[in-house]
């Protein structure tokens, strides 16, 4: 048992061969913080069943699909269907990520911008949240996310959200939700947290995206889902709130986005 609240890492990657054979002392070690759940995002779908296990091994782990941006002109397309599929399972709780990265991957912007309509489209049929990476691209993803929304609402986080405040500001206009990383927390990003002081406290998660972006006091490590709780006590400072509040917060909003996985902890 811990004395910490509990808190959810939303966003992070247990698949990646950063924790190879050591998921049993990752996942102990969030526990012993208060992190009761995870939610492991599969990037590529041909690595699906390796993340499909590890959440079907782990009881607190959660897990996504989809096709990151920055792979979209490496794989497959992904369908509708198929996505749709994987959504069937019982521990696929979200959408993605998918989004828009013209930082690294500009060249690909067509594909990226066809695959995240795919996505939005899922989204929709399966009542499942949008898992969004974005960078330097918002002027194309607010007409893309709004373009999509228009068509049908769905829901949507923007994961560890370091975009511009103009972006966030019509992302939550329509409801959406943003995701505190470790960034956050980096001394440098005062303009980050100043966009999360301006959100509804209501909107805001908090992770990991381990293995990267881990907080200080262990910036340029490899992050783990414990970590979080560093993230988030940085939150509860962005917000003038106790930690114990702000986590309580976080965990009601992730509930809420993501109510499959709250429904399937709440059955366990």
């Amino acid at each position: 048992m811990t004395d910490y609240p509990q808190i959810t890492d939303s966003h992070c990657h247990l698949d990646f061969p950063d924790f190879d054979g050591q998921l049993d002392d990752f996942i102990a070690r969030a526990a012993d913080v208060g992190v009761t759940r995870m939610v492991t995002i599969c990037t590529r779908l041909k690595n699906e069943p390796t993340v499909r296990a590890i959440a079907e091994a782990y009881d607190p782990v959660f897990y996504a699909a989809g096709t990151h941006p920055m792979s979209a002109a490496e794989e497959p397309l992904a369908t509708v269907d198929q996505l749709v599929a994987l959504a069937q399972h019982p521990k696929f709780v979200g959408i993605g990520e998918t989004g828009l990265d013209y930082h690294y991957t500009a060249e690909s912007k067509n594909i990226q911008q066809t695959s995240l309509r795919i996505h939005c489209e899922a989204a929709r049929e399966t009542g499942l949240p949008l898992i969004i990476h974005s960078r330097d691209a918002d002027e194309d993803m607010t007409a893309i996310l709004t373009d999509e929304f228009n068509k049908g609402a769905y829901s949507c986080v923007m994961h560890c959200y370091s975009s511009g405040p103009e972006l966030a500001r019509k992302m939550l206009d329509l409801g959406f939700y943003l995701s505190m990383s470790g960034i956050a927390a980096f001394p440098r990003s005062q303009e980050v947290r100043d966009i999360f002081a301006a959100a509804p406290v209501d909107r805001v998660l908090v992770e990991t995206d381990a293995p990267y972006l881990a907080p200080p006091p262990y910036r340029g490590k490899r992050n783990e889902p414990s970590y979080v709780e560093k993230t988030a006590r940085v939150g509860a400072e962005v917000f003038g709130m106790d930690y114990v509040d702000f986590a309580a917060q976080t965990q009601a909003n992730f509930d809420r986005l993501f109510t499959k996985a709250q429904l399937k902890a709440a059955a366990a």
